[in-house]
């Protein structure tokens, strides 16, 4: 599947985003305006000016949003919360080339929240996946104990974990423990069974 660069990239920032909301043994990326603020450094989110407490609380609700967009059942359920997201955020379509980038487009108006700013950027890089006609790409890790976000870009869309070597490669070991374990009960139970056998030929 061919995506282009800005694309791509805002959708990695939509998967970190959504990966920041609290699981059952995961506390909440986000748990404060630093937490925040980390974010939009690692992500090199441009045009973010000072964060507060509003800039929290909008990114937070766009969180949930993008995590609404990865549960949808059909492209037209998801279609619903995208055009929510890039009309709330105002979408503005630039051309930009900063910080060295090559040209790309910015969806996002001059001066918009970061929470816009994510909104709108996230919003059309979703957009794209479902007018390729690829939502099902929008996935979250098959493992039992993890339920990351990510998109499925593999050639024949068979991705089932959020990292192959640590949930698949984790699925894996333990699928193959299993199969060990069971072939040894099963040898120990002919085993045994043959020893019973034998006492019961000779009393």
């Amino acid at each position: 599947m061919q995506i282009p660069h800005d694309t791509r990239r805002a959708l990695d920032v939509v998967v970190a985003l959504v990966n920041t909301a609290a699981e059952t043994d995961q506390p909440d990326g986000l748990a404060d305006v630093s937490a925040l603020r980390a974010f939009v450094r690692e992500y090199a989110i441009s045009d973010v000016g000072e964060l507060g407490a509003r800039d929290l609380a909008g990114v937070r609700t766009v969180r949930g949003k993008f995590a609404q967009v990865f549960a949808s059942p059909n492209p037209r359920a998801a279609a619903v919360l995208i055009n929510e997201l890039v009309a709330t955020a105002g979408t503005t379509p630039q051309l930009t080339d900063h910080d060295g980038y090559d040209w790309h487009v910015h969806y996002f108006a001059p001066g918009a929240s970061v929470g816009d700013h994510l909104a709108a950027d996230g919003g059309m890089a979703l957009a794209f996946i479902v007018v390729s006609g690829e939502q099902d790409r929008l996935r979250r890790c098959e493992a039992p104990d993890c339920r990351r976000a990510f998109v499925d870009l593999s050639r024949n869309r068979s991705r089932r974990y959020c990292d192959s070597r640590t949930c698949g490669n984790r699925l894996h070991v333990a699928a193959y423990r299993a199969r060990r374990k069971e072939a040894e009960s099963e040898q120990e139970e002919v085993v045994h069974g043959g020893q019973q056998q034998q006492g019961a030929d000779h009393p």
